[in-house]
């Protein structure tokens, strides 16, 4: 609720022409008071601003400059977030309003407990944490009234470990995740809150499954950006998440023996040179069709689906490499060169293959 009553004491005696002693006069009371009242030092008694309302023509609401606040709770929830992203304190005021008004409601305790969370994590308070995590065991008791599929039991609980680890509390934080690790959704949490207690040897697993995941996930939303890039016609975005790609997976070589992501850069070439290609560039792309084809050659001669073959990963228990790019690098190549269905981009790739044929028959 806000009330700007003292300023719209001040706009209608203006818009009448009325200095303070001449409204002063017209209700009966000094001008010293009419002064305090558009100072903010103090406020007139309610029969008052009933007697102004009637002189100024208006309700009381509107001199009141009465506003009501939409509190219902997804408002709520939204006004809650906007203190959270302008990093306002205020918000835990509110916050602690909204729970006392709607204390079962899902929606505000989970969005309050986020927000006591993020400002513990800022100011390392204890206090504020152990406040979130009350919260966040009253939001796991109201879990089923959830209806953002981007929360889940999994994900609350992620929340509370965090909340353990700023209570210092890290062998809790720990058990918490590993219990909700599906899809391996915490593994790169756990492997690091470990190395960093000293115990490296068991973190090793974890980080080695969090960097398979990031990875994995990374190519898939090139590939993603890369779509959108080119049947927008952005040549110039998609070369650029294909260059940052291509050199960010080239990292990931052990030495000079090939792993699997050698062959998804032979696909991530082939798609540099076809939007070089779309874009006018035909030099640039026969050159990244000559490179890919190269890099394709060094995959398909000794190619390898084993993890542990790629840098800063060690064996995965249970785990096996599968893509839908092609049966070899070569493949992969040709795949994504036919996905563009451009007759003229084809026909350079396969007088780039033709070449290579003829010189190893002579």
């Amino acid at each position: 609720m806000k009330m700007t009553l003292a300023e719209n004491i001040r706009k209608f005696r203006r818009e009448r022409s009325l200095t303070q002693e001449q409204l002063s006069e017209a209700l009966g009371v000094t001008a010293g008071a009419v002064y305090k009242w558009e100072a903010k030092l103090s406020v007139p008694e309610v029969n008052m601003i009933v007697e102004m309302a009637d002189f100024f023509d208006t309700s009381v609401d509107v001199l009141l400059g009465y506003e009501m606040k939409d509190n219902r709770p997804d408002a709520t929830v939204k006004r809650l977030q906007e203190y959270r992203r302008r990093k306002d304190r205020a918000g835990l005021a509110e916050a602690e309003k909204a729970i006392r008004k709607y204390p079962h409601s899902f929606q505000i305790v989970n969005e309050s407990a986020t927000l006591y969370r993020c400002f513990g994590i800022e100011s390392r308070d204890k206090n504020l944490y152990r406040r979130a995590l009350e919260l966040l065991e009253q939001a796991r008791l109201l879990l089923a009234q959830n209806t953002d599929p981007e929360i889940s039991e999994q994900t609350l609980y992620g929340n509370i470990a965090e909340v353990y680890l700023g209570l210092d509390e890290w062998e809790k934080a720990v058990e918490f995740l590993k219990q909700y690790n599906a899809d391996r959704l915490y593994s790169h949490k756990i492997g690091a809150i470990l190395a960093q207690h000293d115990r490296t040897e068991e973190a090793v697993p974890y980080l080695s499954k969090a960097m398979a995941k990031i990875v994995s996930d990374l190519a898939t939303t090139i590939i993603g950006y890369l779509n959108v890039y080119v049947k927008s016609g952005d040549y110039a975005s998609a070369q650029a998440i294909l260059h940052w790609g291509i050199e960010l997976f080239s990292g990931l070589r052990k030495a000079d023996k090939p792993n699997l992501f050698d062959k998804v850069n032979s696909a991530f070439l082939a798609a540099l040179a076809g939007s070089q290609f779309l874009a006018g560039q035909e030099d640039e792309a026969k050159a990244s069709l000559e490179q890919a084809k190269k890099l394709a050659a060094f995959f398909d001669a000794s190619p390898s689906y084993d993890e542990s073959d790629i840098r800063f990963i060690t064996r995965i228990e249970g785990a096996s490499a599968h893509d839908d790019i092609g049966s070899t690098a070569k493949d992969a190549i040709s795949n994504t060169i036919r996905e563009l269905e451009n007759e003229a981009f084809t026909a350079l790739w396969k007088s780039i293959t033709e070449q290579e044929e003829k010189s190893s028959h002579e």
